[in-house]
């Protein structure tokens, strides 16, 4: 009896494990793009973004700037090598629901103020920490362009 009772709790264990993982994995994509640099990486991930959300339009996409990517947010920023401004791309993609944060341990360590930046940024304590815990907790993909 109690080897029946114990294989019965082992089945129940397994499908309700399977069904979690299956009701995962059957929601919308959640990814977070990871932007450390504006000048290699600005424009390539906006626009690697935009087909991302033209392909899969369900899409959850966060973008986590620190270090020298938050360049691409400050106010009037453009991209240095096609002299293409980064806040209408920004506009447009904010308007798709695409959420843009800043770590302001950057803004901390390069002693920039919030108000030097675009409207859609948003503000994240730490641009590291909130990449792991959206990978890890969160269970976002993770894309580095």
């Amino acid at each position: 009896m109690k080897r029946v009772l114990s294989l019965i709790f082992v089945t129940l264990l397994a499908i309700g494990f399977s069904s979690g993982v299956l009701a995962q994995k059957s929601g919308a994509t959640k990814v977070v793009y990871h932007i450390d640099d504006a000048e290699t990486q600005g424009l390539k991930g906006l626009r690697n973004i935009r087909n991302h959300l033209d392909t899969s339009p369900d899409t959850t996409i966060i973008v986590v700037t620190h270090a020298n990517g938050v360049d691409m947010l400050m106010e009037g920023s453009r991209d240095k090598k096609n002299n293409v401004e980064y806040a209408p791309l920004i506009g447009a993609l904010k308007s798709r629901g695409v959420k843009f944060e800043v770590c302001e341990i950057t803004l901390k360590n390069r002693n920039l103020k919030k108000d030097q930046f675009i409207l859609d940024a948003d503000f994240t304590p730490s641009g590291v920490v909130r990449v792991a815990d959206l990978q890890y907790k969160d269970g976002f993909a993770y894309i580095k362009p």
